[in-house]
C-alpha cells in the first residue's frame, strides 16, 4: 500500500481559523530540494512557527499543546498559490490525515488525495460550527466516515455530508495509489490480453 487506508477517523483537532494559506505558508520554497516525502513535517507553516533563530513561536497553534489531532481544520481557500505537491506531503508527514475546509485549491485538494490525506470540503456555516466546538473544548472530537461521507461533530452531533470522487474515494478506502490501483486489476489486465487477438 502506498499509505493507511482511511475508512472512519474520529479525532480531536487542531484549528487554523485563516483564509488563503497558500503553499509556499505550508511549506516554504527553500525546503523543496528533498525528493522523498519523509521530513516535511519538520518544517510544516515554517514560518509561521519559528522565529529566525529556529524558536517556538508561542502564539501559533501548532506549538501550543492545548491542541492535537490528526484533524487540521482551516478556514477557506486552504492550498492555494504554486502546484508544490510538497505541501500535501508535509501535512502528511506532521501527522494529519484529513483537512476540513470550506474550500481548496484544485491542485491540493488533488495532491493531498494521491497521498492518503482526505480533504473534506464543508459549508461555511458548519466550518464555523467545528471552530465553535473546538473554541470551548479543545478537546472537542470529529468524526470523518469516508465510507457514508459524512463529518459529525461528536459533542453536539451536528453532521454534514461531503462530496468525492468515487475513484479517489476508492483508492482512499484500500490506501492505493494510481500505481497501486493498476496492480489491483493486474488478473483483469490478464484476462483481458489473452482475449485480445495477436
Amino acid at each position: 500500500m502506498a499509505y493507511d487506508s482511511f475508512k472512519v477517523l474520529t479525532s480531536s483537532c487542531v484549528p487554523l481559523p485563516l483564509e488563503n494559506v497558500d503553499t509556499d505558508q505550508i511549506i516554504p520554497a527553500r525546503f523543496l530540494k528533498a525528493t522523498k516525502r519523509e521530513g516535511f513535517g519538520d518544517n510544516l507553516f515554517r514560518d509561521w512557527r519559528y522565529n529566525g533563530d529556529n524558536t517556538p513561536k508561542a502564539d501559533f497553534v501548532l506549538n501550543n499543546p492545548t491542541y492535537s489531532g490528526k484533524i487540521l481544520v482551516a478556514g477557506r481557500n486552504f492550498g492555494s498559490g504554486s502546484s508544490r505537491e510538497h505541501a500535501a506531503w508535509a501535512i502528511y508527514d506532521y501527522g494529519f490525515r484529513c483537512v476540513i475546509s470550506s474550500f481548496f485549491a484544485d491542485i491540493y485538494k488533488g495532491n493531498s488525495l494521491n497521498i492518503g490525506i482526505l480533504p473534506v470540503t464543508v459549508s461555511p456555516e458548519f466550518l464555523d460550527q467545528i471552530f465553535v466546538a473546538i473554541e470551548k473544548d479543545a478537546n472537542a472530537e470529529v468524526t470523518v466516515d469516508l465510507e457514508a461521507q459524512k463529518v459529525t461533530i461528536v459533542s453536539t452531533g451536528a453532521s454534514e455530508s461531503f462530496e468525492i470522487n468515487g475513484y479517489k474515494k476508492h483508492n482512499m478506502l484500500n490506501g492505493f495509489d494510481d500505481i497501486d490501483y493498476l496492480k489491483s486489476l493486474e488478473s483483469d489486465i490478464k484476462e483481458f490480453e489473452k482475449s485480445r487477438p495477436f
